[in-house]
């Protein structure tokens, strides 16, 4: 890996380097997502249909786009059992740690007849969207479903693009109803998100998607956004590892790879105020990739984002940290507890030489959906929050509302709003 000394204008020049990253920068392919979108839009399960096996080369239509209970059970039985086992650990820990996170409505009421509030509601229905192909991701599967399952969703409903032969991979089935998905259906891609958005025939339409996808489905999103409400539009992942002589060169070294190899634009960062470990971790990084089965993903990652930065001080460093706000943060020094507390943006802080970043994707139990390309700035993870809504509560009796009224309608008559004036003043009125 590189080794780059930092200062303000390599700083900058990074910054600029990942914001090439950004999902908003693939507009070239927003005319051919639009066209889906309206396709689907009009024309529906027809639409659906048609590019399902234009795309995947599945013939799905009216009477097998929803899976089956006996689908299910086939899958579950494709599964091996110790994988079972591992997926129902792991749900464990993501269901307790986002139960934590669950808000109550809360009600104020004050002796002058006023009651104020806050009305927790879930919404009524998510879209979940799942990559299909080769591989399988039940771990997302988890991490999407299970948020939305303990904020009280009622229909959690899951896409995915099937296999040529029309079936779902079994893993991730296995996952969708372990997680308690209640309807999945068989469409990936665009029109799976336009059909979620606008409804079709076969698929009611929901309030909400989300989950990952590539730039296709990230544009879908956005260009449905406002019709219903989306997560986040993700960019490619990323790692930021700071550093200091205290830490392990190949434990450093093989946390940056693990980012590294998800894809050639994902991003690998490790931050030091320590050449020696610089040098080391560089490589660590050439010997590692020698025995990796993704080599080529991982040259091309590194060589297009991947950066060793020596700090002068352990401030510069944080500063930089803050500055690039990555997806996953890993604080490997002397004192991380003490540094994590000066750390303001990231999507998830991993604390200490054990804690690595995997240990987030798949088992601690914080959602692994995180912000990217530094909207960590001001997104937050995936979690409960993403699936409810609040509804504000305002009660006055008269005797409350009398010592206040005129002040309400001297404000509205400020705005020239007489109606809202009117509103207050005809309460105090005799009836004419």
């Amino acid at each position: 890996m590189r080794i780059v000394t930092l200062d303000e204008k390599t700083r900058e020049n990074i910054l600029s380097d990942l914001l090439k990253r950004d999902p908003n920068n693939y507009d070239s392919y927003g005319d051919v997502v639009q066209e889906i979108v309206n396709e689907v839009k009009e024309k529906k399960d027809q639409a659906v249909f048609a590019y399902t096996r234009k795309f995947d080369g599945a013939d799905i239509h009216a009477s097998n786009i929803r899976v089956t209970e006996e689908e299910i059970r086939e899958a579950m039985e494709a599964v091996d059992p110790e994988l079972l086992e591992i997926m129902k650990k792991a749900m464990i820990n993501i269901r307790e740690y986002h139960q934590m996170q669950v808000q109550h409505s809360w009600f104020d009421s004050r002796p002058d007849g006023t009651i104020l509030g806050q009305k927790v509601t879930a919404l009524e229905s998510v879209g979940v969207y799942v990559p299909g192909g080769k591989a399988a991701y039940p771990s997302s599967v988890l991490m999407n479903i299970i948020p939305a399952e303990v904020a009280g969703v009622k229909r959690i409903v899951m896409v995915t693009p099937p296999e040529k032969d029309g079936k779902v991979n079994p893993v991730t089935l296995t996952a969708a109803y372990l997680a308690g998905a209640t309807e999945v259906y068989k469409v990936g891609g665009a029109q799976a998100v336009a059909a979620l958005a606008f409804g079709t025939e076969s698929i009611p339409r929901v309030n909400k998607i989300v989950g990952p996808g590539n730039i296709f489905v990230a544009l879908a999103k956005k260009a449905v956004y406002g019709h219903v409400s989306i997560d986040s539009i993700a960019g490619p992942s990323e790692i930021l590892v700071l550093a200091d002589e205290t830490a392990n060169p190949r434990f450093v070294a093989a946390d940056l790879l693990s980012q590294a190899e998800h894809d050639e634009l994902a991003s690998a960062i490790l931050v030091t105020t320590s050449r020696e470990l610089a040098e080391k971790v560089s490589q660590q990084v050439e010997r590692f990739m020698e025995q990796l089965s993704r080599k080529e993903i991982l040259e091309k990652s590194l060589e297009n984002f991947g950066y060793i930065l020596v700090a002068g001080s352990m401030e510069e460093a944080i500063d930089t940290a803050n500055a690039i706000a990555s997806e996953h943060l890993e604080i490997v020094t002397r004192n991380p507890f003490e540094v994590m507390t000066k750390i303001q943006n990231a999507g998830a802080i991993f604390i200490g030489e054990y804690s690595s970043e995997p240990l987030g994707d798949y088992f601690a139990g914080p959602n692994h959906v995180l912000p990217t390309n530094g909207t960590a700035k001001f997104f937050s993870p995936l979690g409960v929050d993403d699936f409810i809504k609040k509804s504000s509560i305002i009660y006055y009796s008269k005797e409350a509302l009398e010592p206040v009224h005129k002040d309400i309608i001297a404000f509205a008559q400020a705005e020239h709003l007489t109606a809202h004036a009117n509103s207050i003043r005809v309460r105090f009125q005799e009836d004419v």
